[in-house]
């Protein structure tokens, strides 16, 4: 079933579609865009199109019942997701101190979603639906599905699973696995016993019907012993493969939570499938007087590919998406670029054409499609695997085709550009492309750092590889004659990073003349590698110690030491560098960082002076 309108949000919208009730009411935490960009437009129209009749709740009430029941009672459950982003992400800097605004709210405004979103709005539909089937996803869900660290409390949390009090927690991206749950509840199955679907988790007092579990220690002992949270996680994240992982099972008081093997990724032709189900690709009309902040950059940009064998530590894209690359047709992808090009709001201009990583368009070897990706090897990290497969023709070829349709001017690539993986491609024909036609004057890299150890704890190339991407940007720019620079983002207080490494890095910012407008502290959120170093002060693949830079203070002095010429940073750099004994870079030499205290700076500071070519830059848009 194919609607051409908006999934109904209350019962005006059911009369106008002449539904008398619906199968599913969805509960999201974001304000409801349709646009495949956003998960609850996914899901709700891949039901849809499965037969079942779904309605959206977005951003109900927290405090009041009545709230979840606009659309009446669902005939086969409830759907609940905290959104787009994980709530408490969504509501917290990193130093803890709340944001102002919210991009996935009409309006940015913040605080129309709870903390902990999962949580509150099943236990809200709990006091008015008892017996009512519930099931959560999305990213706060898929996260948080074991016990996990959680940095806004300072502990170790138990499943999202048991405190929602759900029925079953889908994890990844779902579509698979909700339609299959669907036709189970539609073919009168209770609930309790839909317990073999990939890429779910469900509860159970009784591990002998789920034969060659894998169970790591239980809440009680992962919550109070490190060694045992660092172990536990390593098993986790071992065994996140559709092809060859295996059920995992972990003890909270007296049941267990059960997950079993990821779901298998998307077929291409599935994976187009689901950019064909009728989105509006606007927000709900109810919206239109404040708008949404987070439909202005996906609006006008296209998703390519899904998944990432990449597999930096401080990023969850491998505990949620995986590590197997799916990516659409050129066809499906048209098609789109063509609702785009009709589209009222555009300029000729397509934002984006991307993923996850914008030059993955392939598995990264043939041996991951029948055995799954490398348990003890990374594809990319500490060196490319020799099996690893660099071809950017398909991608050159599909952007080609794009940029040539009538009434585009320019298609960009703004998704992130794995530049090691550009590197290794012995052609430069589409290193050519990139610069010639889809740069937008700028190009942002995720280098992270320059020091060795930390970008080892961060499973990221060598600052070596970094130069000799700039060098080749560069070059290739200077043949085109186009005056392009690129804008790295860097990352301060990483597990492994010490004062030291964050003035090697300052260091290096001063020898290629480029001040970073702004620094993204590393930031522990759930399901990441590098959230399990900083809880335990271990790396879980090896069980060593590692630093860890917890200090509210030693972390503002990592993030000034980045921004040194700021005067705002003069005392926190200056105290950093006499700490390290470095006070060879306090002076007027050439190579110092400060001058000394009796001889501020005097000249204002000026962000994104210079870039790692020596040029000028703009001003960079912010990192979450």
């Amino acid at each position: 079933m194919i609607l051409n309108d908006f999934l109904p949000m209350n019962r005006e919208d059911l009369n106008r579609l002449e539904w008398e009730s619906v199968d599913f009411v969805l509960v999201s935490g974001d304000a409801y865009v349709d646009h495949p960009s956003f998960g609850p437009a996914i899901i709700g129209r891949v039901l849809l199109d499965a037969g079942y009749k779904v309605g959206i709740i977005a951003q109900p009430n927290w405090n009041d019942p009545e709230s979840v029941k606009v659309l009446g009672t669902p005939r086969l459950g409830f759907l609940v997701t905290a959104g787009n982003m994980d709530s408490m992400v969504n509501h917290y800097y990193v130093s803890r101190r709340k944001r102002t605004t919210d991009n996935y709210s009409p309006g940015g405004e913040m605080g129309l979603r709870p903390d902990r979103a999962t949580i509150v709005y099943t236990n809200l539909i709990r006091k008015s639906y008892k017996d009512m089937p519930i099931i959560i996803g999305g990213i706060e869900a898929s996260l948080r599905r074991f016990a996990h660290y959680d940095y806004w409390d300072d502990k170790v949390r138990r499943s999202v699973l048991f405190d929602s009090g759900a029925d079953l927690l889908v994890f990844g991206m779902g579509e698979s696995q909700i339609v299959e749950i669907a036709e189970f509840l539609d073919n009168g199955i209770d609930v309790k016993y839909i317990q073999h679907i990939p890429g779910t988790c469900f509860i159970t007092d009784d591990l002998s019907n789920v034969p060659g579990a894998i169970e790591i220690d239980p809440f009680e002992i992962v919550s109070t012993d490190k060694i045992a949270y660092a172990k536990s996680f390593k098993v986790l994240y071992d065994e996140q493969d559709p092809i060859r992982g295996k059920i995992i099972a972990q003890k909270h008081q007296n049941s267990y939570i059960v997950q079993n093997p990821p779901a298998r990724p998307l077929e291409r032709k599935d994976f187009d499938w689901v950019f064909k189900l009728g989105y509006q690709r606007e927000i709900h009309p109810s919206y239109l007087s404040q708008g949404v902040p987070a439909i202005s950059e996906v609006k006008l940009s296209i998703i390519s590919e899904r998944g990432c064998f990449g597999n930096c530590s401080f990023c969850a894209l491998g505990f949620h998406q995986g590590r197997i690359i799916t990516s659409r047709s050129h066809e499906s992808i048209m098609e789109e670029a063509q609702e785009i090009i009709t589209d009222k709001d555009f300029k000729g201009y397509i934002n984006d054409v991307g993923g996850p990583t914008a030059n993955f368009r392939n598995p990264a070897c043939e041996k991951q499609l029948k055995h799954g990706a490398c348990k003890h090897r990374q594809c990319l990290y500490p060196e490319p695997c020799e099996h690893l497969n660099v071809n950017h023709e398909d991608y050159a070829e599909l952007m080609k085709k794009l940029r040539e349709m009538e009434g585009v001017k320019k298609v960009f690539i703004r998704s992130g550009i794995r530049y090691d993986y550009l590197m290794y491609d012995d052609s430069k024909d589409f290193f050519v492309d990139l610069c010639e036609h889809h740069v937008s004057g700028q190009l942002k890299v995720a280098p992270e750092h320059i020091d060795q150890t930390v970008l080892d704890y961060m499973g990221k190339p060598s600052g070596k590889l970094y130069g000799d991407f700039v060098k080749t940007f560069d070059s290739i720019n200077a043949s085109l004659h186009k005056d392009q620079y690129i804008i790295p983002y860097l990352m301060s207080s990483h597990p492994g990073s010490t004062i030291k490494s964050a003035i090697k890095l300052a260091e290096y910012l001063r020898d290629i003349n480029y001040t970073p407008e702004q620094v993204q502290d590393f930031y522990p959120t759930p399901g990441t590698l590098s959230t399990c170093m900083y809880h335990t002060g271990l790396d879980p693949r090896t069980m060593k110690p590692v630093y860890i830079p917890k200090s509210t203070h030693e972390k503002a002095m990592q993030r000034a030491l980045l921004q040194y010429k700021n005067p705002k940073n003069y005392d926190l750099v200056y105290e950093a560098l006499v700490l390290e004994g470095r006070t060879d870079l306090i002076g007027f030499q050439d190579k110092a960082l400060i001058r000394p205290r009796n001889e501020k700076r005097q000249q204002p500071f000026k962000s994104g002076k210079g870039t790692p070519s020596g040029k000028s830059t703009q001003k960079t848009q912010k990192r979450r």
